[in-house]
């Protein structure tokens, strides 16, 4: 039955985008690189070729939420008494235990 609902909704899909009108891709207006305008709007400054608004608070906030995730993920990752381990992690590579080294 699943994979009946499946086959069924895969032929509604091919359906509606094989007979969609997407149109013709007009592309920008007047000259210019649409790259260097992304980053001259991303920094808030002049000189880019095409009018936007400035998104250099949404970069830095963006940034600040990227540092904090990358800090907790370090924090989380990291071991909290590094007295609970035990023997050379090295040497215990293999599955075995400090005990069976030394015989």
């Amino acid at each position: 039955m699943v994979g009946l609902l499946a086959v069924g909704l895969f032929v509604v899909l091919s359906a509606v985008f094989l007979t969609a009108d997407l149109g013709t891709p007009v592309g920008f207006a007047g000259e210019g690189s649409i790259t260097a305008s992304i980053g001259y709007a991303m920094f808030d400054l002049e000189g880019g070729a095409f009018e936007s608004e400035g998104f250099l608070i949404t970069f830095l906030v963006i940034a600040l939420v990227l540092d904090a995730a990358l800090d907790a993920a370090v924090m989380l990752g990291s071991r909290e008494d590094e007295e609970e381990q035990t023997g050379d992690p090295l040497a215990m590579a293999d599955g075995g235990s400090p005990a069976e080294e030394e015989r």
